[in-house]
């Protein structure tokens, strides 16, 4: 079995030893705890072949004794029944005797080293040396006494010395006298008691003044140069981090005989290897108690009384719960979601930060997902953190045919005040040739006034529209506006509110605009509605990139002339032809014009979205719904107001990128956000099944 292999046509076995195998004892530890793997640590201890099942009833150790050999005959491996003991109170394992008492020393290996006789050479030395040190745990100030011996095997020659002699008598009558060490309890406070000197260091961990453990250890090198102080201070340091996994879990009596020990962490100046010693200490909690007791009569006192030390807690106002949680809680799922709650709702950060206040002190297979998943659904967070997120593909308005059969219209407002009255701009866009017209107005234009500007700019020039494509201005959702477009048989195409994306056409044209107009003006701010004109020539006698002509050249056929075609020279660019070729020549160049901007949006598209994700809601669902400054009535915006509403419900899907919500009664805004501004609803999650799989709990795995 322990030189089996695996191969593609099956499992192989030597008929003999290989020369070479080195990694079978290793190969074969991995299989007995694969299979052992459930049961391990819970109420079976697997070593080789060395098996040792415990459990607290007769009862309980025959259904324990049940699983494990039912693992064994599915695994197909076979035990030595002359081998096995069972239902027995001792065992001998490892070379110890294990029993409810607690753990004791071999009596075979102790009358081997009861009956060694005096060594005669340095090979016999180093033989009851190792014999010996196998039960150090169980001699107090073994490296110590051992001492003497220890230097005899230094030496190129053997010399058995007085001192030697004495030491090989007392470690014989220690080990034949050796306590019975008793089980950690991690009910109990542990005392660790720690003592040193020139020739090594000890330390007994105890419980109720029974020892659980010895340690210790020779002074060699520079050690062995220490001072008192630095020797007792060391002892302290390799007794706790010896033992580190007993004593990190809760608080514990520390014994020192030297006082100045007492004072650790009150110093002020202290060495850099104080400092290093202090910081590791530091993560322990535990009490130091000098033996005398009359200058420190707390310690004593606890050291007295060991249940007082283990009831000492910090009180902190809101964790009251987390100690009612661990004797119920076997899992712990309530217990994670407490820790995580209490310690994001101190500022309620965000998932990094709140991961790393957790980890700093807990730990749990799956403490980042509980982190994450928790953060996410804070009603808190959701409600008060908002920003604009990357949501919603780019969805381009259908392209037009013809020239000015669908337009686009806005206003530039906060200009400054003309001699003629004027502080705004009516802009209407052609979306098929991007020409444009630059209409003075004012602020308080109403929409009949608007009405009357486009039949006396636009309609006279270019007719009725077929569709028209503006923002959620007042005067474009007023009843008249939209009475007098239904008798005109013309579609009006609103954007979304407060998302001026939706007619990024004209926005770009407005801020060109804006660009021409602080470079024509100069000083003269109060003129620039006398310098429309020709800032509307100029837009519109320019090169378009997406149509690749002017407008004026798609609308007209021909670019009118400029002042620079008075020259004398000739314009190459100019169209000259008869009648049906000029016809010919503007269905050409508006096919053209068309597949230029089709080819536009899809390269513009394209490029837009890899930047971008799609999200879809469906009408029933809940989502928080984002405020921004300018759906807030004039005044009533204010920075700590929470940043989004919610949950709220979806009644109707405009389209991809836009949804209508039903707002509460006192939110007076556009019932139409955007995608971008829209944020799935996630419940508050204080529910058992995010944090452990139930389906675990049931197996008590």
């Amino acid at each position: 079995m322990e030189d089996s292999f695996q191969e593609r046509e099956g499992l192989f076995k030597w008929m003999v030893m290989p020369f070479g195998l080195s990694n079978a004892p290793s190969t074969f530890m991995r299989v007995m705890n694969q299979a052992l793997h459930p049961f391990i640590g819970k109420f079976v201890v697997v070593y080789f072949d060395d098996i040792l099942i415990f459990s607290t009833t007769l009862q309980e150790h025959l259904s324990h004794l049940r699983d494990v050999l039912l693992v064994l005959r599915h695994e197909k491996l076979f035990i030595a029944a002359h081998k096995c003991e069972f239902g027995v109170s001792q065992v001998l394992f490892l070379g110890y005797v294990v029993s409810a008492t607690g753990l004791r020393v071999d009596p075979q290996k102790v009358a081997a080293v009861a009956s060694w006789p005096t060594p005669t050479s340095i090979t016999e030395i180093r033989s009851f040396h190792g014999l010996a040190s196998f039960y150090r745990r169980f001699v107090h100030n073994f490296s110590a006494i051992m001492a003497p011996l220890t230097d005899c095997m230094k030496n190129t020659t053997f010399s058995w010395s007085l001192a030697a002699s004495q030491a090989f008598e007392l470690i014989k009558t220690k080990l034949t006298t050796a306590p019975i060490l008793v089980l950690p309890d991690f009910d109990l406070p542990f005392e660790l008691h720690c003592d040193a000197s020139k020739l090594g260091i000890g330390a007994v961990l105890s419980q109720q003044g029974r020892p659980v453990a010895y340690y210790s250890e020779k002074m060699a090198g520079a050690r062995a140069r220490y001072s008192t102080y630095d020797v007792k201070f060391y002892a302290i340091v390799q007794a706790v981090k010896h033992w580190r996994h007993y004593l990190a879990h809760k608080e514990f009596v520390l014994f020192t005989d030297h006082v100045a020990l007492r004072y650790l962490g009150t110093q002020d100046k202290i060495s850099s290897r104080h400092a290093s010693w202090t910081a590791y200490l530091q993560q322990f909690t535990f009490v130091i108690k000098h033996p005398s007791g009359k200058l420190n009569k707390v310690a004593d006192s606890l050291s007295r009384r060991h249940a007082l030390v283990s009831t000492l807690r910090v009180s902190v106002v809101g964790f009251e719960c987390l100690a009612e949680l661990y004797p119920t809680d076997a899992f712990s799922p309530r217990l994670r979601l407490q820790i995580i709650q209490e310690l994001h709702k101190e500022g309620h950060v965000g998932r990094d930060r709140t991961l790393k206040l957790v980890a700093d002190s807990y730990y749990w297979p799956s403490l980042r997902r509980d982190v994450e998943r928790f953060v996410a659904r804070c009603t808190t967070c959701q409600e008060g953190k908002g920003h604009v997120s990357n949501a919603g593909l780019y969805l381009p308005l259908p392209i037009p045919t013809q020239p000015w059969s669908d337009i686009s219209m806005d206003f530039v407002l906060g200009l400054p005040r003309t001699q003629r009255g004027h502080d705004s701009i009516f802009v209407v866009v052609d979306r098929f040739s991007k020409m444009t017209h630059f209409i003075p107005c004012k602020k308080t234009t109403d929409a009949v006034q608007v009405a009357s500007l486009f039949f006396w700019e636009i309609y006279r020039l270019h007719g009725l529209p077929t569709s028209i494509v503006s923002d959620r201005d007042s005067r474009f959702i007023s009843h008249f506006w939209r009475s007098l477009w239904k008798l005109f048989k013309t579609s009006l195409n609103m954007s979304s509110a407060y998302h001026p994306h939706t007619d990024g056409q004209t926005e770009v044209v407005n801020r060109s605009l804006g660009n021409m107009l602080r470079c024509l003006v100069g000083d003269n701010l109060r003129s620039w509605d006398t310098l429309l004109c020709q800032a509307e020539f100029a837009h519109n006698h320019a090169h378009n990139r997406s149509l690749g002509y002017s407008p004026f050249k798609v609308v007209y056929g021909v670019v009118p002339r400029d002042p620079l075609a008075l020259a004398t020279t000739p314009q190459p660019g100019e169209f000259h032809g008869r009648a049906f070729e000029l016809i010919e020549e503007i269905t050409d160049l508006h096919t053209r014009a068309q597949d230029n901007l089709a080819g536009t949006a899809i390269k513009y598209k394209r490029e837009v979205d890899k930047k971008r994700r799609e999200v879809n809601f469906q009408v029933g669902d809940h989502v928080w719904a984002v405020l921004i400054k300018e759906r807030f009535p004039t005044g009533r915006y204010k920075k700590l107001l929470p940043r989004k509403i919610g949950p709220v419900e979806f009644i109707a899907k405009i389209n991809a990128n836009a949804y209508k919500l039903r707002l509460p009664a006192h939110i007076h805004t556009a019932d139409v956000f955007n995608v971008k501004h829209l944020f799935k609803f996630e419940p508050d999650d204080a529910m058992l099944s995010g944090f452990v799989d139930e389906s675990l709990v049931g197996e008590g795995t």
